[in-house]
């Protein structure tokens, strides 16, 4: 006998991170979308904050998740827009150039190893938002950008660049 899938299953997929509290992957793919035509007269970044911890690799508690999107959420501007691109990865639209993403990235990732939790960190990656780029392209950026930041270590934030 075969079984149909749950189709109410299927449509109830949140748009939240439980733990987190904030919307998902696909909305910042959402947000991107709506967001790429209008960068044409006015810039915009797409900037990945990633937790890193120095213990046993175990998931960051639901309680420093939460600790990090208050203090996210409470240093962002009225303008910008904050998800979620996976475990402990906060994704945040901000009008304005890629340098000045730089420097509100290294001021948000001092505030988590402000927050004193004990093995705690941040890295993150900064990518432009352009009209040319596809939703996916843009989060692919900042993604590979806060990959090589991880790499090099706590408190570095990384923007990506095309090779020359």
């Amino acid at each position: 006998m075969t079984l149909a899938p749950n189709r109410s299953a299927l449509l109830a997929t949140p748009a939240i991170d439980g733990m987190a509290m904030l919307p998902v992957r696909e909305a910042v793919l959402a947000r991107l979308a709506g967001q790429l035509p209008s960068t044409e007269g006015a810039s915009a970044t797409l900037l990945i904050v990633g937790l890193l911890r120095r213990d046993d690799g175990r998931p960051v508690p639901a309680a420093t998740v939460a600790a990090v999107t208050t203090l996210l959420a409470g240093s962002l501007r009225g303008e910008d827009w904050l998800g979620s691109s996976g475990p402990a990865e906060f994704v945040i639209v901000m009008s304005g150039s890629s340098t000045g993403a730089e420097a509100a990235a290294a001021r948000l990732i001092a505030g988590v190893a402000a927050l004193d939790v004990p093995g705690l960190s941040a890295a993150a990656g900064v990518a432009p938002l352009s009209p040319e780029l596809s939703a996916g392209e843009v989060l692919r950026r900042a993604t590979v950008s806060l990959t090589a930041a991880r790499r090099v270590g706590a408190g570095t934030v990384v923007r990506h660049r095309l090779p020359y």
